[in-house]
Formats: structure tokens, C-alpha cells, sequence
């Protein structure tokens, strides 16, 4: 039995997203032949070549016939005019964003070689206020950077030429995102896979053709992390089932899990035949023993499928076979690569923002540390799913094992752990045996800013290769953070990011507005705690994130208990994740987060701390009456 797994588009394009691998390593590990590919990087690669964009360039020209240049898009005037640069540079630049020609450096930061679009604005409005930023940002010896800087924005101006002239539904990371997230109802999706297939659909399909043939899959399995992989993967599915109506066809990932919970709509299973929720390896390997005859149906684990009621209607069942464990995280093996084009992703350089470098530069291998969240209580989390609320982890030495594993396949020495929070105790525990065992290795994940990462302990993680870490003060406000159950106070984040930065470590801060009774005096006062704590060095690189209630999150479970009432939802037939609520605070949360992500983006360019927070909003509001040495009394007092 042959099971090929896949990515739909679009996630990164960095590196892969490790679902498929992950599955891989198990599957061989339980004698299955696993294999894998990943159509998302190998469309978006298919549609940045010169023929590509020769087609491209027909289907904007009579999308846009009727339109002057003044009607336009202002990507798509720029690319019509500046059509033979781009045909000319575009493969360039591709091959240098994979690193396979770094010497075309130099000719990019002339500034004349790629066509500069509306994604090159920016640079203009940064240099109006503050000179030359590349400069500034990279140097005269940040030559690779630079050009990286500058290359991913000619990719960004051809992405958006896709979405707003030829294919609505392309976007990078987002593939039709609109059609999936949190919708009620199934019918966006399904009319938009009867109609004919756009523009990346078609190159889609010749793909999946392709993998098709090679591998003669007996099982196909497709990962749903993100509301944006649910459209392509219906496309694969629906391309599958046309040229072999009785291949077996399961979904599973992360938009699965949290957002179709509910699912009712039999619509679905025209296209696929199974929906495993949760951690894939127990139900995938009870479903693939079910196909070889050894279980019955009625053994399956968390798993959705078409069935018939006594009168013989199809609905949508859901069987938990609960008797059946997970596999535990000590046995569910190392990632296995092999199948994937490690050497076709590209590293991108998105923004002038360090954290955002690590997270879209370079190819990391992922890897988890433990399953769910040791600490699981915040209210805005989905603490009630298995993500979450299923705590598992390893032992460092096995650890050590599937990294050393990984780097042997790949060659690859960073890691991204991709745990919801790494455990400190664990985490510690995994430095001291890198260090015992001289495995050398840059690594990176999410931590939760709590008191046990004293000074020698964010020492100990740098010295054992840790080079960033993000983590959530979330309001900045000891108020909210005690009603969100986050277990730690503005003055401790201040203490533990402090330790990091000192240690050498990048940090990065998850930022939270909107969070319900937050008034518009307490937004900006998180504003101020902000401003303290990147002048001081806690953190280097920062977000804002407008609050969302979650049905799955304590508040969207009791909204009562946060001061806030839900809004009447329709029937759930299809997806459900986010909720709107009133609050009866009234606070205008839109104009106060244009003028906190305005105010954030010039603090990570050292710019700006000296003015008042009112300078960041477009309308009065009251200055902070807070205490301007506060951050700094508190990391003058750090833990030992």
C-alpha cells in the first residue's frame, strides 16, 4: 500500500510545512510506504518562470482591455509597462532567492536591474522621513540581505499582479483563504470548484497528474493547516477523483481541526472520503488498517465519513473509536524530507524586521518538542482541543536522536521547534544534552515569559544554539492579563525578555488589542509599557493582533464571565471558528490599532520613542499618566 502525502497551496515558501513529514517518519517507521510532495511550493514556482508570465500578461491585458491606465490597479500598469523586465528577471530572481546565484546580488541593489512596483512604495516613504533605510538596515556589507530585501518585493508586486488580474484566489500563505475561514456555509467552496478552473487550478492539476504517475498512489492524504490550504486541496481531490473515482482521498491538519468541528454538509464528501480531527497518526494508521480489512469501520478514530440513516439518506458520521490511544510523542519518530524539493524553496526577506527575517529566510527543519501546552489555561486559547489541551513530551534524549537524525538527511543545522510553548523543564534539560553531545544547531520557537528563565538559564539555551524566541505579553496590562489567565505580569515579561536579550537572544513580543472590557485608556498604556520596553532592549521585534473570540476558547464558551455577549450565529453546516461579540466598553479598537501598528513599526527602527502616544492616532487620546522609569526599575531588579 502507497500512500502519497501532500501540501496544497499556499504556506511558505521558505520551507516546508512539516505535516507531511512528520507522517512520513511515521508511516515508514510502521512499514508503510509513505510518500510525499508539496504542490504548493511547485505551483508558485511554475508560475514565476517567463512563459509563465507570458500568459499571465494575456489574461491581464484582456481582463483590463476596457480600463485606462488611470483605472487600473496600480500593480497592473506597473507590470503591463515594465512587462519586458519582468519577463527578462523574473527566473533571476527566483534562482537567486534559492540561493543558487548569489553574485546577481550586487546587480539587484543597483536598483536597476528588477522593475520596482507599488511593493517598493515603502522604501520611498521610509527614506521621506528617515534617509536611506537600506543603508541604515544592511549596511555596506549586508549585500546578500539587501538584494533578498529587495527581490522579495518584485515577488510580492508579481503575486499581487496574479491576484488582482488573473486569479483572485491566489495569494501567497492565503489560497483563497476568504472562501474557507470561519464560513458557515459550504457553498462558496463548492461553487467555486464546479465553475471552470482559474488560472493556478490549471497548473495545479497537470501537477497532481504528474505526482500521480509517479508515485500510483493507493491511499491520498491531504494536510488542511490554515483556512487558505482548503481550496487547493479540494482542487487536488477533485483531480484525483477524476482520474481515479475510487482512490481513497482523507483530510486532516489544522483548519480541520479547529474549524470543522461541526461539520454537517454532505456536499464535502463529492470530493473527499474521510476527515481525521486531532493528531493525525492514530486515525490515519486505524483508517489505513481499516482499508487492509483488519478493522471495522466502526473502529475508526475521530474520524468523518459518509454513511446512510435507516431510511437511506446520507448524512455526515462522526466516529471516535476512543478505546484506541494516541501515539505518544516518544514514539511517533523523526521527520523524514525525502519526497520534497529542499533545495527549491526560497529565502525571503519580507520586511525590515528581525523575527519576520527568521520566520520567511532560510529552510528549518520543524520539529516538536511536546504535543499541546503545559500551561493551557488562557482564556483567548483553544484550550479545549486536543492541540492544546493534551500535554506529551519526550525525553531530550530522544530529542537529540531525530535531530541528529534530521541533519544527516537534510544537511540542515536550524530548527524551529513548533510547540505551542516550549516546557522549561524539558527545555533545559534538551540544551544541557546539545551541549554534552557537541550537536551543533541554531534554534528558535515560542516560550511563555515566565520567572524560571532566569539569567544562567537564557544563557545556558543561547549557548546551546538558541537564537530567538517568541512569546506573548499579549495587553501589556496586569488587569487583562490576570482576567486572560496568563500567568505573568508586565513586570516579569519585562525581567524574562530582558535575560533573553542579554543572552543574546532575538526576542519577539505577540501583542493583543481589542480583548474584551479593554478600555481605550488601557490600550494606550500597553502602548506606553511597549515603548518602555523596546527602548530598554527587552525585545527587538513586536505585533499587534486585533483580539478574536474563538468558539473554542473559555470566553467564546463563557462570554458572560469576560463581560461580553456573542452574537446570534447561523446553523453550522460547514466551518466555525470566530465569533463577533459585543462589548459593552465601546472602544473604537480600528482607530486605535492603525496607530499601534504605526507606533510599532517605528520602535523596531528605533525611531519614535521620544514622542507622546497621542503622535500615533489619528484622533485625541489621553497621554499615559504611567511612570516612565517603570521597565527599568523592574529589569534593574532581574532574577537570578
Amino acid at each position: 500500500m502507497t500512500v502519497l502525502l501532500m501540501t496544497p497551496p499556499m504556506t511558505q515558501l521558505n520551507t516546508p510545512y512539516p505535516a507531511t513529514a512528520y507522517l512520513t517518519g511515521f508511516l515508514r517507521s510502521k512499514g508503510y510506504e509513505a510518500v510525499q510532495r508539496d504542490p504548493a511550493i511547485e505551483l508558485f514556482l511554475e508560475m514565476m518562470t517567463a512563459p509563465a508570465l507570458e500568459i499571465i500578461r494575456q489574461h491581464v491585458e484582456a481582463n483590463f482591455e476596457h480600463l485606462n491606465d488611470n483605472e487600473r490597479p496600480d500593480v497592473i500598469t506597473s507590470f503591463l509597462a515594465e512587462f519586458d523586465r519582468y519577463h527578462l528577471t523574473v527566473e533571476s530572481a527566483i534562482r537567486f532567492l534559492q540561493g543558487k546565484d548569489p553574485s546577481l546580488a550586487m546587480r539587484i541593489n543597483s536598483r536597476r536591474f528588477l522593475p520596482e512596483g507599488p511593493a517598493f512604495d515603502a522604501i520611498a516613504h521610509m527614506e521621506a522621513v528617515s534617509g536611506d533605510v537600506l543603508q541604515a538596515a544592511f549596511g555596506n556589507l549586508g549585500v546578500q540581505d539587501k538584494a533578498k530585501y529587495l527581490a522579495t518585493l518584485f515577488i510580492n508586486d508579481l503575486s499581487n499582479v496574479i491576484t488582482q488580474g488573473v486569479d483572485p484566489y491566489f495569494e501567497v500563505s492565503r489560497y483563497g483563504e476568504q472562501l474557507a475561514a470561519a464560513n458557515p456555509s459550504f457553498d462558496d467552496l463548492y461553487h467555486t470548484l464546479m465553475d471552470d478552473p482559474s488560472f493556478s487550478a490549471d497548473i495545479l492539476e497537470q501537477l497532481v497528474e504528474q505526482y500521480l504517475d509517479e508515485t500510483q498512489p493507493s491511499v491520498i492524504a491531504l494536510t488542511v493547516p490554515f483556512p487558505g490550504n482548503m481550496l487547493g486541496a479540494l482542487r487536488i481531490a477533485q483531480t484525483c477523483k477524476t482520474i481515479n473515482p475510487e482512490l481513497p482521498i482523507v483530510l486532516g491538519g489544522g483548519f480541520i481541526n479547529t474549524e470543522l468541528r461541526a461539520l454537517k454538509d454532505i456536499r464535502v464528501f463529492e470530493f473527499v472520503d474521510f476527515i481525521c480531527l486531532d493528531d493525525g497518526e492514530r486515525p490515519f494508521l486505524t483508517l489505513l488498517e481499516y482499508f487492509q480489512g483488519h478493522h471495522e469501520i466502526d473502529a475508526l478514530v475521530r474520524t468523518y465519513f459518509l454513511a446512510e440513516n435507516e431510511h437511506g439518506h446520507p448524512y455526515v458520521h462522526f466516529n471516535d473509536n476512543a478505546q484506541l490511544h494516541d501515539i505518544p510523542q516518544s514514539d511517533v519518530g523523526a521527520p523524514i524530507y525525502d519526497g520534497l524539493p529542499l533545495d527549491e524553496y526560497l529565502s525571503l526577506c519580507e520586511m525590515l524586521n528581525p523575527m519576520h527575517r527568521i520566520w520567511s529566510d532560510g529552510r528549518w527543519n520543524k520539529l516538536t518538542i511536546a504535543h499541546g501546552c503545559y500551561w493551557r489555561k488562557c482564556s483567548f486559547c483553544d484550550v479545549s482541543l486536543d492541540y492544546i489541551d493534551r500535554f506529551d513530551a519526550a525525553g531530550a534524549d530522544v530529542l537529540v536522536d531525530r535531530i541528529e537524525q534530521l541533519i544527516e538527511e537534510t544537511g540542515e543545522t536550524g530548527f524551529h521547534f513548533v510547540d505551542e510553548a516550549l516546557p522549561p523543564k524539558l527545555l533545559f534539560n534538551f540544551a544541557k544534552r546539545l551541549i554534552e553531545r557537541n550537536v551543533v544547531i541554531s534554534w528558535w520557537g515560542n516560550i511563555r515569559f515566565e520567572r524560571t528563565f532566569s539569567e544562567a538559564r537564557c544563557q545556558l539555551l543561547a549557548d546551546s544554539g538558541c537564537i530567538a524566541v517568541s512569546g506573548g505579553l499579549e495587553v501589556a496590562s496586569d488587569r487583562l492579563l490576570k482576567l486572560m489567565k496568563k500567568g505573568v505580569s508586565v513586570e516579569r515579561v519585562a525581567q524574562v525578555t530582558k535575560a533573553f536579550s542579554d543572552a543574546g537572544i532575538l526576542v519577539h513580543a505577540y501583542l493583543m488589542y481589542g480583548f474584551p472590557t479593554q478600555t481605550e485608556q488601557e490600550t494606550v498604556d500597553a502602548l506606553e509599557m511597549v515603548r518602555q520596553m523596546m527602548q530598554q532592549g527587552c525585545f527587538q521585534s513586536a505585533y499587534w493582533h486585533r483580539f478574536v473570540a474563538t468558539v473554542h476558547s473559555p470566553i467564546g464558551m463563557n462570554p458572560e464571565q469576560f463581560g461580553i455577549t456573542l452574537a446570534e450565529r447561523p446553523e453550522i453546516l460547514f466551518a466555525e471558528n470566530d465569533v463577533d461579540f459585543t462589548d459593552p466598553t465601546g472602544t473604537d479598537h480600528e482607530m486605535l490599532g492603525e496607530g499601534l501598528r504605526k507606533a510599532i513599526y517605528n520602535y523596531m527602527h528605533g525611531i519614535g520613542f521620544e514622542q507622546p502616544m497621542s503622535f500615533w492616532f489619528n484622533q485625541p487620546v489621553k497621554n499615559t499618566q504611567m511612570k516612565k522609569d517603570l521597565i527599568s526599575k523592574a529589569i534593574n531588579n532581574l532574577i537570578i
